[in-house]
This record gives C-alpha cells, sequence and structure tokens, in this order.
C-alpha cells in the first residue's frame, strides 16, 4: 500500500491543525472500540485515520453544530438556594 501524508490529507481537510485534531480523536474513536472505515491491515491506529480522512470517510462537524454544543456547554449550572439542615433549624428555634 502507499504511503500515506499529511499532504494527501489536506485535500480534504484545509487547515493542518484541524486535521490533527480530527486524526487524534478518530485514533481515541478506534482505540475505544470503533471499527476501521477503510481496510488496512498491519497499520497502526494513525496510520488508518489518515487514510480514513484521504478518503473522504472522516467528516467535520457543521461549524454551527459545533456552536451549539459549545453553548449548551457554557450555560451555568442552576443553582438551588442554600439551605439550612433541619437539625440547625430545629436549634435556632430552641435558642429563641
Amino acid at each position: 500500500m502507499a504511503r500515506i501524508t499529511v499532504e494527501d490529507c489536506l485535500t480534504k481537510v484545509p487547515n493542518r491543525f484541524i486535521l490533527v485534531n480530527m486524526v487524534a480523536k478518530r485514533v481515541r474513536q478506534i482505540r475505544e472500540g470503533s471499527e476501521y472505515l477503510v481496510s488496512s491491515p498491519k497499520n497502526e491506529d494513525v496510520v488508518v485515520s489518515l487514510r480514513e480522512v484521504a478518503a473522504g470517510k472522516v467528516f467535520l462537524k457543521p461549524e454551527n453544530e459545533i456552536e451549539e454544543e459549545l453553548s449548551s456547554m457554557e450555560k451555568e449550572p442552576e443553582i438551588e438556594p442554600e439551605t439550612e439542615p433541619e437539625a440547625e433549624k430545629d436549634e435556632l428555634t430552641a435558642e429563641d
């Protein structure tokens, strides 16, 4: 099989930094049990991931989906007002 390079993948992903992040995420998916999307016997996971990108099998999420995910993650959690434990309330009323 021919050697795969980052330059081969840059036709599919225009930014090498994004490419590196894509490949790293795909490697994690493979190591967690995902199946290969291209046949690539006896290759390391990084090489398989690069081959998948070059073959057009791995895609970036559209920017609007990423923004939606980020905005949902940035929402501040709802915090309940602090309440005093019942035992402390009883002690306070007993002292009055």
